[in-house]
């Protein structure tokens, strides 16, 4: 898997697509919403609107994987929960190396399973508009396009809790590679928005309740380094993190992981592997549970 995910960020980072598509478009009985009343704030030009990207000859559990690239128009799709609602919601952040988005393997089909288990799901279908346009290391005020359009999109749905039959203190916020680096961003970065208020979704706290890393990415300062991005700031206001990380992942050093463990989680952390990251991890003490379970072995 991890080779899989390390390939899907090569490939839509370079676009090397076989067959590609004006827009993409959800499963019918949903739709797409657009987060901003107006012109999106920091907007940047690009060329083309949502493209949806596939590669007949990329395939993870036999299909083709579909993404979506320059993408300068930012949207999010209510999934409601079947059967019983549990009153919880999470907002998915697909990743891809903010040059586009995984929106079914790191989108839909998140939200199918989450909705099967009685959550609402919100996809963020953030901006990602081109090349050096999105933070991948450094701090989020050069480049604030996709922490922006995350902020407005859990404003809005704790503005529209009510009607979506959702507990406005149990949203959450779920992200994987560069959306587990927004997840990340997310939970340091609530107090102030990065943009004027436009309406009275902005006047609602934009505080994710928990928050899920999946091998999140860019959380180092630069490549090579251990050193955490120095944009996050942890605080006792940091929500319950569940951060997973492969011991072996090609995109991420496993020791950044620890590292990142350190400096970010104050609150309970649960990982696979982590081998070399292990110590560093135990270093927090009572502020992190490490659980390490041998590959293909199921958690506790």
């Amino acid at each position: 898997m991890k080779r899989s995910i390390f390939a899907l960020c090569v490939v839509f980072a370079f676009c090397g697509l076989s067959a590609q598509t004006p827009a993409w478009q959800p499963s019918p009985g949903h739709t797409q919403m657009p987060i901003w009343p107006g012109a999106a704030p920091d907007a940047r030009p690009v060329a083309g609107t949502g493209v949806a990207m596939t590669d007949k000859d990329f395939l993870v559990a036999g299909r083709p994987v579909v993404g979506v690239g320059q993408v300068s128009q930012p949207t999010m799709t209510v999934y409601s929960p079947k059967g019983k609602n549990t009153g919880a919601a999470v907002v998915v952040f697909p990743g891809g190396g903010y040059w586009a988005l995984a929106i079914d393997l790191e989108g839909t089909e998140v939200c199918d399973w989450l909705t099967s288990k009685g959550v609402t799901c919100v996809l963020l279908k953030y901006r990602v508009p081109g090349e050096g346009l999105n933070p991948r290391s450094g701090p989020y005020p050069d480049s604030p396009m996709a922490l922006e359009d995350a902020q407005r999109a859990v404003g809005q749905v704790r503005f529209h809790a009510a009607e979506w039959h959702i507990d406005p203190h149990k949203i959450g916020v779920l992200g994987f590679l560069a959306g587990g680096h927004l997840v990340a961003a997310m939970s340091t970065h609530f107090k102030q928005r990065l943009y004027p208020a436009v309406d009275a979704a902005d006047k609602e706290s934009c505080r994710p309740d928990f928050a899920v890393a999946i091998y999140p990415g860019h959380l180092s300062l630069a490549a090579n380094s251990l050193e955490l991005n120095p944009d996050t700031h942890v605080t006792g206001q940091t929500p319950p993190t569940f951060l997973l990380q492969n011991e072996d992942d090609p995109v991420d050093d496993r020791d950044v992981f620890g590292v990142a463990a350190l400096g970010l989680y104050t609150t309970p952390v649960r990982c696979t592997g982590g081998v070399a990251g292990e110590a560093v991890i135990a270093s927090i003490g009572d502020k992190s549970r490490l659980h390490q379970q041998p590959s293909g072995q199921p958690g506790p």
